[in-house]
């Protein structure tokens, strides 16, 4: 299957669901592996937020994603007409800080996506696969995901329980969809936002959604929908349904497999989603430090000027050109440091994990062509932080990931991590200096 975009531009606009400001928004033809990626327009900068889980910033019955201090609200209806079109790039330029509403619901993203004509590109889409169950709780809330069935192996099924209890007028509802274009453009994307009276009393009193009326979305007094009309008998659960296809999409790709949600909502949807990725990262890195290195010793010791005993990389699995490296530091009870470091209760030095960390640096920093020859000299540390002592026997695992980087200076983040756990972290600068200077 071929990753897909649209082939031209196309504009929407309209006011925000909670903030009620007014925005455009503007689609646009992304390159194979892009991803989605909002482009935010704020005093006269333009702030790139990729739609990613590691973006979303805490909001209430909405997912929003922030990169510093530029936030982007209300992302998820967009998201889900995106990715219920199975489009895999695409960039989105926009003027305010939310996305608009318009009726509440994925279809007029769904139309304006129709507009700009899907089409695919010449690069194989890379599915991610659910490989194990996962099962996240809040309450009685609960998401469960599932592989998927051998007779549909790239199919997102999603299998939605909601239970507003029988003295609601929306009450139980329940709706099992397979996630194709076709499918989502009939059962789910129509589906609009919903409230229950007293919720819209109290948003109201909070200053939320003032500009809107019961035109604007699905408002339910004691008889039903006021002064409004169902597009379906059970629109409220399509319309979950089409919140957690959204939601789903911050794991950074098309996902196949089936989830099982009862009650859940936007805080329990991006934990599945941080829970799934934190699996393959999991695999992922068991693979690599259990097959061969990209860099072993030998190779290691052509680049970094370190020898015995303040070689601290051991291997290197990962790197993904210049910006991002991944080594191992195995730490054994042989090392010298814990003669003294401390009698009877061996603790790796900190200073040690972060000179750990300037050498996977040194080594990032050596795969950029202009700067062959050049060695990283250490400057400053920011931000560093112990969270957990490394003891004999502990696997460090070093990761890296730039920052910026100039023609005499480097900047990158470094956490060394046992396990699943934080043992430090840091903000790194280097001076990139010739090596015959340095020794000059």
């Amino acid at each position: 299957m071929k990753q897909r975009t649209i082939r031209k531009p196309v504009e929407l606009q309209g006011q925000g669901l909670f903030t009620g400001e007014p925005a455009l928004l503007r689609f646009r033809p992304a390159k194979p592996y892009s991803g989605v990626i909002f482009n935010l327009q704020t005093n006269g900068k333009v702030v790139r937020i990729p739609a990613l889980v590691e973006n979303i910033t805490k909001r209430a019955r909405r997912s929003s994603i922030r990169n510093g201090t530029a936030a982007i609200e209300t992302v998820e209806h967009c998201l889900s007409a995106i990715s219920g079109l199975g489009i895999d790039n695409i960039e989105i330029d926009l003027t305010g800080h939310e996305v608009p509403s318009m009726d509440g619901s994925s279809a007029p993203f769904v139309q304006a996506l129709q507009d700009a004509d899907v089409e695919e590109q010449d690069a194989p889409r890379e599915l991610f696969l659910i490989t194990d169950m996962v099962r996240v709780q809040d309450g009685d809330a609960e998401l469960v995901a599932l592989p998927p069935l051998p007779s549909d192996p790239d199919q997102l099924e999603i299998h939605y329980v909601l239970d507003y209890g029988p003295q609601t007028p929306i009450g139980y509802q329940s709706k099992i969809v397979k996630v194709t274009p076709d499918n989502f453009i009939r059962e789910i994307a129509p589906a609009r936002t919903f409230l229950l009276e007293q919720e819209a009393h109290y948003m109201r009193a909070q200053g939320i959604g003032t500009h809107l009326g019961y035109q604007d979305l699905v408002i339910f007094g004691n008889g039903g929908p006021i002064e409004n009309q169902l597009r379906y008998p059970e629109e409220c659960v399509r319309h979950k349904i089409l919140d957690l296809i959204g939601d789903l999409r911050l794991i950074g790709r098309m996902i196949a497999g089936r989830v099982y949600a009862r009650k859940s909502g936007h805080a329990l949807n991006h934990e599945l989603v941080r829970q799934l990725l934190a699996i393959e990262q999991k695999k992922k890195l068991n693979a690599q430090m259990t097959g061969k290195p990209l860099l072993d010793i030998r190779q290691i010791q052509r680049i970094v000027p370190h020898r015995y005993p303040f070689l601290l990389v051991d291997r290197v699995i990962e790197l993904d050109g210049t910006q991002r490296a991944v080594g191992i530091k195995n730490v054994t009870y042989n090392e010298a440091f814990f003669q003294g470091h401390y009698p009877g209760q061996p603790i790796m030095p900190g200073v040690l994990i972060l000179d750990a960390l300037s050498q996977m640096g040194g080594i990032l920093f050596s795969q950029e062509l202009d700067l062959k020859g050049k060695q990283a000299v250490l400057i400053s540390m920011d931000k560093v932080k112990f969270r957990r002592p490394v003891m004999p026997g502990d696997q460090l695992i070093l990761e890296v990931e730039a920052i910026r980087v100039k023609s005499r200076t480097g900047h990158l983040r470094g956490t060394a991590r046992v396990g699943d756990e934080l043992a430090a972290e840091a903000e790194i600068k280097f001076m990139l200096a010739d090596t015959d200077a340095i020794w000059g």
